[in-house]
């Protein structure tokens, strides 16, 4: 269950103000198919987490066990440190739009992950956890989790949110999940 709380926590907090976010924003201006936004999220990010996941794994099979706390917990202070910078969003759905809510959501938003925070958190996160699905559904709730408030009551929410506090938050996070990982050597 560490596992899951760990890849929701991580995820929810590191998405605020995440381009993944933004994009929920603009596309819940252009749509009115709420529902179906969070459909074509959840299936984006099913399926890029499930990826990223499984590459997670596949990578820490490939490195000597006594350099796998080491290279996790780094990975972690990278992915803090690159909490610290600010996204932007893509304004321009690239004709998707034509598509309905569902596709475009789901087209655009597979595709903005792609090297995105998150993703490379969900490869960390399944290095250092073995229970792959529990990251994948922990990272996939934490999308979710973070991306649905914005799709309903966006530019309510995004007026209010501090996202620089969010930030710093989410990269506490990470930073304390480098320190839990290399603990567990000594």
């Amino acid at each position: 269950m560490e596992a899951l709380f760990s890849s929701t926590a991580a995820v929810t907090i590191a998405e605020i103000g995440d381009k993944t976010q933004l994009l929920s924003l603009f596309l819940s201006s252009r749509f009115r198919e709420r529902y179906l936004i969070v459909a074509g999220i959840f299936v984006a990010t099913i399926f890029n987490h499930t990826a990223s996941a499984w590459l997670g794994v596949w990578m820490i099979d490939l490195i000597p066990s006594s350099w796998a706390p080491w290279i996790i917990s780094g990975s972690f202070i990278v992915v803090a440190l690159w909490l610290l910078i600010p996204d932007k969003a893509d304004r321009n759905a690239g004709g998707l739009e034509r598509y309905g809510a569902f596709a475009a959501t789901t087209v655009l938003f597979f595709l903005a992950e792609i090297g995105d925070k998150t993703q490379v958190a969900t490869v960390v996160l399944a290095a250092k956890y073995s229970e792959t699905l529990w990251v994948i559904l922990g990272t996939t709730l934490g999308m979710l989790a973070a991306n649905i408030p914005v799709i309903f009551a966006g530019r309510w929410i995004m007026d209010r949110t501090p996202f620089h506090f969010a930030r710093w938050i989410a990269f506490a996070l990470f930073i304390g999940l480098a320190v839990i990982t290399l603990a567990g050597t000594f």
